[in-house]
């Protein structure tokens, strides 16, 4: 059965929320879940606030945050194994994967909190408990998913995760996985139950229809910024091109937020802030084979994280995972990754080409050549048959036969190249807040584990870009209403985070959908 999603209307370029038709307090680039996030902390935040949101495409999270375009995992670092490097002397790194698990538990507030006050739908429309694994084969694995494991569970963040080196408890864990494996093979997993699954497409279009319902916002699909230029007083010139017309708009805004996801990168350089200098991008495709036997669907129930090959970004690590989308439960392995010269899924084959500029045009060519394996290990993602993806998913699933499975195109990911000091230019994953020294202007570049963090990176934007309002009592009350935890920190805290736990959990219903499954 699929669920209804939130009817959305298309206004025209001369329909907005302002008695002045050619001003407005805040521009949102991009209907995604980074600008659902921020719109919604800044409507809270301030309820007065004149908003328009403009969208490429004909409709709300279309992109990066569509369900079959995005993973979904919520990443809490839970089962993510390139967020806990191995340092030179053998003991792991969980520096970053606290870091990660926190900032996911500052998402799980917000969505509760707009839960509670009636701003976005049920929960079940977007969010179910799924388990979090780490699954990992050979001798030397085995040892390492057993010091993460120990180390990890030092910190009551991830208390509650179970390690096993036991066949037959990774049997009752992931049958599906361990169907006719390799009885001497050495094989462990780690099995976390209070994972989740997130369907960000259906989130996003909550949070822009509650916005869109609210007093001063307007949401125009099928509108293009073209051009970006900074007016005398600062505020911004904003160009829109309406798609469906043709007609060209110009409006002015007090902030503008470029949250395009791909295609970010170039209205960043069109607004020539200097803090936006030397930044570049690396655009990777994906696909993901999506099971059609709906017996092997049900015999799974996990996000199954493995460890990514030699050369392979992060984002490509493989993972067998189950989904909710649309109210029905489905599997899907994955990510096979690719290289097109694409910033977004419905982009232009130039964008790759056309984002190198003289600025960027060095730390880009230093970062490319630093990551020739990186390069080699796409062509070869690339040329893949079905047989090699085939091969790859038995990996995980032995016994896995062709036609039980079908290929799916996923969204587009840009990694962000650079300036640095040592290495002229250099790739970085994960993602990137870029702010303009007067607070008028930001842009976020990167991707995973973006969707995930989208609180956290949002109040980092918010405390850049509005410095005296974020520290002001009235801002400061209300975001501790809205993020119970806002200031304080839950992974220093066992108290404070077991009671915000109960409460997120309770009312985004994750303890009675893991008691009765999904």
């Amino acid at each position: 059965m699929f669920l209804a999603q939130p009817t959305i209307t298309v206004t025209t370029s001369s329909e907005t929320p302002t008695s002045d038709p050619n001003s407005t307090d805040v521009v949102l680039v991009g209907a995604g879940i980074m600008s659902a996030t921020l719109g919604v902390l800044l409507k809270e935040l301030q309820p007065d606030l004149t908003i328009e949101i403009f969208e490429t495409l004909d409709g709300v999270a279309l992109e990066s945050s569509d369900a079959w375009n995005n993973a979904g995992t919520g990443h809490a670092a839970l089962c993510e194994l390139n967020y806990t490097p191995e340092r030179a002397d053998g003991s792991v790194d969980c520096s970053k994967a606290i870091g990660i698990n926190e900032s996911f538990h500052l998402s799980l507030q917000l969505w509760a909190y707009l839960v509670e006050q009636g701003r976005i739908e049920l929960p079940a429309n977007f969010i179910h408990s799924i388990p979090h694994m780490s699954f990992v084969k050979g001798e030397a694995d085995v040892e390492y998913l057993r010091k993460r494991h120990a180390e990890l569970t030092l910190n009551h963040l991830f208390e509650s995760m179970e390690f096993s080196d036991n066949p037959e408890k990774l049997a009752e864990w992931i049958p599906l996985v361990m169907e006719n494996r390799d009885p001497l093979e050495p094989v462990a997993a780690t099995y976390t139950a209070d994972g989740t699954d997130v369907n960000f497409g259906a989130l996003t279009r909550s949070m822009i229809a509650s916005l869109k319902d609210r007093k001063g916002i307007t949401l125009h699909l099928r509108h293009e910024v073209s051009d970006l230029k900074r007016n005398k007083n600062n505020s911004w010139k904003v160009t829109v091109k309406n798609k469906a017309s043709g007609k060209k708009r110009s409006l002015n805004a007090k902030f503008v937020f470029v949250g395009a996801g791909g295609g970010a990168l170039p209205l960043l350089q069109k607004s020539n802030i200097p803090e936006g200098k030397g930044f570049g991008g690396f655009p990777v495709s994906g696909q993901w084979l999506r099971c059609t036997n709906p017996d092997l669907i049900e015999k799974h129930e996990a996000k199954v994280y493995g460890k990514a090959s030699v050369g392979a970004p992060p984002m490509s690590v493989p993972h067998l995972d189950t989904r909710v989308i649309n109210g029905e439960k489905g599997l899907l392995f994955g990510p096979f990754a690719g290289f097109t010269t694409k910033y977004l899924k419905n982009g232009s084959l130039l964008d790759f080409p056309l984002s190198m500029k003289p600025d960027n045009v060095i730390p880009m060519t230093a970062a490319g050549l630093q990551n020739i394996p990186l390069t080699t290990y796409l062509i070869g993602q690339v040329l893949q048959s079905p047989k090699d993806r085939l091969a790859a998913l038995q990996e995980f699933v032995p016994d896995a036969k062709l036609e039980d499975w079908a290929l799916e195109h996923a969204g587009q990911r840009v990694q962000v190249i650079k300036q640095d000091p040592k290495k002229v230019g250099i790739l970085q994953f994960g993602t990137e807040v870029i702010c303009s020294a007067d607070g008028s202007l930001a842009g976020l570049l990167g991707a995973s584990p973006g969707a995930s963090t989208s609180v956290a990176i949002m109040l980092t934007l918010l405390d850049n870009c509005f410095p005296e309002k974020i520290v002001s009592g009235e801002w400061k009350e209300k975001l501790q209403k809205m993020i119970p935890s806002y200031g304080e920190s839950l992974a220093n805290d066992p108290e404070l985070h077991a009671r915000i736990s109960e409460w997120t959990h309770g009312v985004l219903r994750l303890k009675e959908a893991a008691a009765v499954g999904c």
